[in-house]
């Protein structure tokens, strides 16, 4: 079993009270990617220009990601700038450089138009729909959004989330959707629009989860040093599809242990800049952290 990946690959500028990266290897599907490959293969559909650095596409090949999907084009590499400050759980976003992305179309091989497990992970919804039609016989799909396009494509979002299983929010994000404010209904809402089970991302406070019958939370694992929260959310969301891409059946039991998967990955995430700690991860420090965090949640 594999999974697919639609998302951005980027060149990010990030400043936290711990000091400052500028142009290190980033975007929403390379953080899904570093936490997903540990439970399955992945494919990374995006597209960068010819700024970006060739080592940067050998690193991920070597972290046998497959790029056949990854399109070059003239132009520059998407680029995002933003600075932490207080307690980092708000990016301050300085600059935002579309580039290539402005143009985006992305196109998949005949192999992978097979493959059965979908991350779309932030990006525009009308490209999100895209990538979703050319695949053939989907079997759980997942989307994750912003408030950016909440605000400016409410009705391509909203017609997206009636093709989808899961859809992945934060807890802010999850309001202005779904116009509730209490995050219980706020996701009981989200159903209605289509959605199958709603995932809500609530930062240090951890997840809400809203399924068929079902609904429970997690809390963050705890941390005590919160070095660059960057793509935190991404890599949450590559730990709990690659789990659920591995697994033979997806219920109630096999649901809870890849949100866990999900938030011990994100903790990693966290504790470096960029994909510094994902980098090199492997699936046994995954099941090490999971233990303890077992011990942590268990009453």
């Amino acid at each position: 079993m594999s999974i697919i990946v639609l998302g951005t690959v980027a060149l990010d500028t990030v400043k936290t009270p711990y000091g400052a990266r500028r142009r290190m290897l980033g975007g929403s599907a390379v953080h899904f990617a570093m936490a997903a490959r540990l439970f399955t293969g992945v494919n990374l559909v995006a597209i960068v220009g010819r700024d970006f650095p060739r080592r940067h596409i050998a690193f991920l090949r070597q972290k046998g990601i497959n790029l056949t999907s990854l399109i070059r084009s003239a132009g520059k590499t998407f680029q995002w700038q933003g600075e932490y400050q207080g307690d980092l759980n708000t990016a301050l976003t300085l600059s935002t450089e579309l580039g290539v992305l402005a143009d985006f179309k992305p196109a998949v091989s005949r192999e992978q138009r097979s493959i059965r497990h979908i991350f779309l992970a932030n990006i525009d919804p009308d490209i999100q729909r895209h990538l979703l039609s050319c695949m053939r016989s989907p079997q759980l799909v997942a989307l994750d959004s912003m408030n950016y396009w909440i605000k400016n494509k409410r009705p391509a979002l909203v017609r997206l989330l009636k093709k989808v299983d899961i859809y992945v929010a934060n807890d802010q994000e999850a309001r202005d959707l779904s116009g509730e404010h209490n995050l219980v209904k706020a996701a009981q809402k989200l159903r209605r629009l289509g959605a199958r089970m709603v995932l809500i991302k609530k930062g240090e406070h951890g997840v809400l989860f809203s399924g068929a019958g079902s609904i429970f939370s997690l809390p963050a694992y705890p941390t005590a040093r919160v070095v660059d929260p960057t793509g935190a959310g991404d890599t949450f969301a590559g730990g709990f599809m690659g789990y659920l891409t591995k697994v033979k059946k997806i219920n109630h039991a096999s649901l809870k242990k890849a949100l866990a998967f999900g938030t011990v990955a994100a903790s990693f995430n966290i504790e470096g800049f960029g994909i510094k700690r994902t980098a090199n991860l492997r699936q046994q420090d995954l099941e090490k952290r999971l233990g303890g965090f077992r011990k942590l949640v268990l009453f």
